[in-house]
């Protein structure tokens, strides 16, 4: 049954024996096994217990729904009575706390509600080829328990979305932008032919997604006792369990290579959520996500991610590979690459005042770009945006005029500031 199989996906998933995740908390820590024998040894036998029967009830074939609660009854109810802003559709836009959630990104530590975001798993037996042909990355060089960042592309290399995949045992698991989610798993189901083994399944209503962002991370990570991912690769995840119940916890938070990111059921998501907050992290909204994601510069759907542009306009080179043969919109990378074709790149822009998305990009007169997203800096000091600008018509530091008269400085961002193209040499 569908619905099962989905709510039992991780345990399926499961690279190595299930680690217990020494969930029961006391003042919101978890407990150390060693420091609480006999409350560590029942829960691993209510552990084992849950295990057992949720395998039976994937394996058989049940005349009811086993699936796990929507993702906005026990969290959502919980943030809300606190004082949350949520939006009609679930997506909790504010804490009322924007400024102190930024300020923990950049100097402690912040978890943020990205379970709108959404979560596609791509299974069968052909599924790594089958990314590796449709999407920009090196799927055939990843091995079970690593991940990457992919692109979704048009035939020409114009840009749809960026996807964070996690590839684990039975399946691969892509979190892609909530404004491109039905359409991704469209479009994947539309390219699989008729001998394929590939099965695309939306888990997003059945599974939450939180993220921790900012330099404390790490020492939360070590007060759960999930120290063993501090440090690893961007991508790495490994499954364990809470109450019972499976977790994924991997290295890196959508939008930068640091952070964690953690996967699992809404039957768990209250609990962890708080234990969290009671770590000291500070809870940050959608509305100061999108802030931080353009402080950022982490391209965005419909924004800077769009028709118009190519993936190398946008800068993606992490997500590429450019040796791995034939794939959707491969012939028009490399002739951009061969030919130095790209003719324009995303860069951030401080602003001297707030200036509409879409207003044309001038030096001296001349257009050269255009202005793709906006927003107030920390406490409204200031503004800073993202923008396509033509190739060598200004570097760093430069001025632009953005719409008639609103002065911009050209900046760096720290999302791709961190892409790294390659040399002349390696990419002839």
């Amino acid at each position: 049954m569908a619905t099962a199989a989905a709510a039992g996906d991780f345990l399926l998933l499961n690279p190595r024996p299930w680690r217990s995740f020494p969930y029961h908390h006391q003042n919101g820590a978890f407990l150390s096994s060693q420091a609480k024998n006999n409350q560590h040894n029942r829960k691993q036998k209510l552990t084992l217990s849950s295990k057992t029967t949720r395998s039976r009830v994937v394996s058989s074939a049940l005349p009811f729904d086993l699936s796990p609660p929507p993702i906005d009854h026990d969290l959502i109810d919980t943030v809300a009575t606190a004082g949350a802003k949520v939006s009609d559709d679930g997506i909790i836009e504010t804490f009322d706390n924007d400024d102190q959630a930024l300020d923990a990104a950049d100097n402690g530590v912040a978890v943020v509600d990205l379970s709108h975001f959404g979560r596609i798993r791509v299974s069968g037996e052909d599924r790594i080829q089958f990314l590796h042909n449709q999407t920009t990355a090196n799927f055939e060089s990843l091995h079970q328990g690593q991940g990457c960042d992919t692109v979704l592309v048009t035939p020409t290399a114009r840009t749809i979305d960026i996807a964070h995949a996690w590839i684990m045992k039975n399946a691969v698991l892509l979190v892609v932008s909530p404004v491109t989610s039905r359409s991704i798993s469209d479009m994947l189901q539309k390219y699989i032919f008729f001998n394929d083994k590939v099965e695309i399944q939306d888990i997003t209503k059945q599974t939450c997604f939180f993220v921790l962002v900012g330099p404390k991370s790490n020492q939360l990570m070590k007060e759960l006792n999930l120290g063993d991912l501090v440090e690893q690769p961007y991508g790495t995840h490994q499954h364990f369990s809470v109450d019972g119940m499976p977790i994924t916890v991997g290295v890196g938070n959508v939008i930068s290579e640091k952070g964690f990111s953690f996967l699992m059921s809404p039957a768990t998501a209250e609990s962890v959520w708080k234990t969290i907050l009671s770590q000291g992290a500070i809870p940050m909204g959608s509305n100061a996500w999108e802030k931080l994601r353009i402080f950022q510069g982490r391209p965005a759907p419909q924004k800077e991610l769009t028709n118009e542009y190519n993936v190398l306009e946008a800068g993606l080179w992490n997500s590429i590979s450019l040796n791995k043969g034939c794939y959707k919109g491969q012939e028009t990378i490399a002739r951009l690459i061969t030919y130095d074709g790209v003719k324009q790149r995303l860069w951030g822009i401080r602003l001297a005042a707030p200036a509409e998305v879409g207003s044309i990009l001038t030096v001296g007169g001349k257009k050269v770009g255009k202005l793709t997203s906006c927003t107030s800096g920390k406490k409204e000091s200031g503004y800073i945006g993202l923008g396509y600008i033509k190739r060598q018509s200004v570097s760093e530091g430069d001025t632009v005029i953005v719409g008639d008269a609103i002065t911009g400085t050209v900046v760096e961002v720290p999302f791709l500031a961190g892409q790294r193209p390659p040399s002349k040499s390696s990419s002839s």
